[in-house]
Formats: C-alpha cells, structure tokens, sequence
C-alpha cells in the first residue's frame, strides 16, 4: 500500500521539464548549478510559489542560501529570469518569470535549425560543384563557395545559376562565376526571376541594330542566344 501511494505521488506530482533545456542549457551558457536553480523556481512556480526565497531553494539544492541569491541575482543580470511586480488592493508582489529563458531556448534551437539546413545546402553546394568539375573542390575554391554563402549572402539557387552559366558559356571556372555574382549583386539580383529579366535585358542591349555610321566603324558583333535560366 505505502508503495502504491509512493508510486502515485511520483506519477501525479511530475513537474514538465523542457528537454531543449537539458539539451541545450550548457551551450546557452548555463552551468550544472544554475540549470538546476532554474528547474526547482519552475518546479516552485508549477506548485503555485511564484517567488521560492533562496532558504526555500536551498533546502532542495548542495549551496547555501547565500550561494542561492547570488546566483538567482546573475542569472536575472544575464537575461535567463526576471521578475514580475504586481500592485492588489496596495499590496504589492513579486513573482520570478522563467519567460526569458524559454525565449532563449528557442532563439537558440531556430538558430540552430537554420544553421543546419545551411550546412546542408552547403554540402550539397560541394556536391553539384565537384560533379560539374570532375574533380574534389580546392581549399581555396571551397572558401570561395562557403564566402558566396556566408558573407555575400547568395541563395543555393543563385549560385546554382551561376554554375549553370558558366557550364553553357563553356568558361567553367570560379572567377567566371564570381563574376556572374558580382554582376547580380551590383544589379540588385536576388532571385532567379530577377536574374532571367536581367539576362534578357542585357540580351536586347546586345543584340540591337547599331545605327549606319556604327555599322561603317566596325564589323558586326553576334551574341548568342539561350536562356540558361530555363535549362
């Protein structure tokens, strides 16, 4: 019987503990201590204590009280819990709010998700390049591809276009396509759409009928004419 009713107040008195926290609580800066002060002010508040003081906190924790403020004061300074005042009837209360820390949990596991699928658009990035090429990627060809995505900000697809144009302009290099890139970035080019509209402008440019007197100075000049964008 008695360990029945252990077992039921262990099933019925669980206090819901963010696995993103332990997962990720030391790479959000936090230590062993500090996790655990932070899970028992949950765990308080889950209970309807909505301020625990640092003698409460300590009687479940290995640290004094002293040890307890002082680390509920830090983790207050640097953005991981705060604290609520509320004014009833003139009486005034303080509550802790855990609201910081679950906005940094998922700060945290977004920027990770774009990281990731990041990465993997660069790996495959690497792929598409050494097909193309016949060949590994030089250290020096993979920082240029890895700057194209980090510091000049192209989309996978827009580098993806360039190697295509270089492939049919039969100039299979990475300052050809640098190139390409450089001209759409001057150009305001950010998507396939508005690099299609701009390869076709610079097409009629091209491709217009010089005038008379220009015809009589130099000889004509053919351009070719695809539509790489739509290969």
């Amino acid at each position: 019987m008695e360990k029945k009713l252990l077992t039921d107040l262990l099933v019925n008195s669980n206090v819901m503990i963010p696995s993103l926290l332990l997962d990720n609580y030391y790479s959000l800066g936090l230590n062993e201590r500090e996790c655990m002060l932070l899970i028992h002010v949950h765990a308080f508040i889950s209970h309807g204590n909505y301020f625990p003081t640092p003698n409460e906190l300590s009687e479940r924790m290995s640290c004094t009280p002293a040890e307890c403020a002082e680390t509920l004061r830090y983790l207050i300074q640097k953005g991981y819990l705060a604290m609520d005042q509320s004014k009833d009837n003139n009486i005034y209360s303080e509550a802790y709010t855990l609201l910081p820390l679950w906005e940094k949990l998922v700060s945290h596991h977004y920027q990770n998700e774009v990281s990731n699928e990041s990465h993997e658009q660069e790996t495959a990035l690497y792929t598409i390049f050494e097909n193309e090429f016949g060949r590994p990627l030089s250290p020096i060809e993979c920082e240029t591809l890895t700057m194209w995505i980090d510091q000049d900000q192209h989309s996978s697809e827009l580098i993806k276009a360039a190697l295509r144009e270089s492939v049919i302009s039969g100039k299979l290099n990475f300052r050809y396509i640098d190139r390409i890139l450089f001209d759409w970035k001057k150009n305001s080019v950010k998507t396939l759409e508005q690099a299609k509209a701009h390869g076709e402008k610079i097409r009629q440019r091209f491709n217009q009928k010089p005038s008379q007197q220009e015809r009589k100075k130099k000889p004509a000049i053919t351009f070719p004419m695809y539509n790489w964008l739509e290969k």
